[in-house]
């Protein structure tokens, strides 16, 4: 791990489920899990309170009942319940493999489950240094991880938004299918917006720009990335 010096002191990580499915992008991968947690706990242990928010497209993404005459709402009701899946294995591994206290706070009232979100209850376990995962999106549907990510950064003063995305960083194209895409080191938010960048969905980028949140997007992959992150050394892409 790098010597340097945390940035930021209370952080809210976004991840994608798809980062917990492995090369098959689907399901949850054992190693992939133990990585991700590994990932959290290292930098909890440098004293950064840790707030994650982690989709559930690995399990069930709403989009893909557009053509099955699924009614919307409820597609994306069972995208949140998807949420709480990974939420849970991510907090089981964080607890038994790597000794993180974590708590799953769910924007749907599960309490066999989890914890409901209550704002001041969140904050009060990040002071303790556990790790706080939020689920269940913002428990609205039309509305999608991301945004709720930059909601719930708001509500608790994260500090910046670290996007772990497959690349390193964002580009003019898509570097997957195009090896001529441009890498941006630094952007506006407005920049985002305009060049219609898929990064994160408008409002996600909007309620960051109002709160001046910064975003860190970054390569979730080789070993120490989310400290390099936290730390600023990363070689991924700021906006702010």
């Amino acid at each position: 791990m790098s010597q340097a010096q945390a940035k930021y002191k209370r952080i809210m990580l976004k991840l994608s489920g798809e980062m917990l499915g492995g090369e098959r992008g689907f399901g949850i991968e054992g190693e992939n899990l133990q990585f991700v947690a590994h990932e959290i706990a290292e930098v909890q242990k440098q004293g950064v309170e840790v707030a994650i928010v982690i989709g559930g497209g690995n399990i069930w993404r709403g989009a893909r009942a557009s053509g099955w005459d699924m009614d919307r709402a409820n597609a994306d009701y069972m995208g949140m319940l998807a949420t709480v899946i990974n939420s849970l294995a991510l907090q089981g591994i964080l607890e038994t493999k790597y000794n993180v206290f974590s708590r799953v706070m769910t924007a749907i009232h599960m309490q066999e489950l989890a914890e409901p979100y209550i704002r001041r209850k969140a904050i009060k376990h990040l002071a303790k240094g556990r790790v706080v995962i939020f689920a269940a999106g913002t428990g609205n549907p039309y509305f999608t991880t991301d945004t709720a990510a930059s909601l719930r950064a708001r509500e608790i003063s994260a500090e910046v938004i670290l996007k772990a995305t497959k690349v390193d960083g964002i580009y003019d194209r898509d570097p997957n299918e195009d090896p001529n895409a441009v890498k941006f080191k630094e952007l506006s938010y407005f920049d985002v917006i305009s060049k219609k960048l898929k990064v994160m969905d408008a409002t996600a980028i909007t309620m960051c720009m109002e709160a001046a949140i910064p975003i860190c997007v970054f390569k979730l992959g080789e070993e120490g990335c989310v400290w390099r992150a936290v730390t600023g050394e990363t070689e991924g892409t700021l906006v702010h």
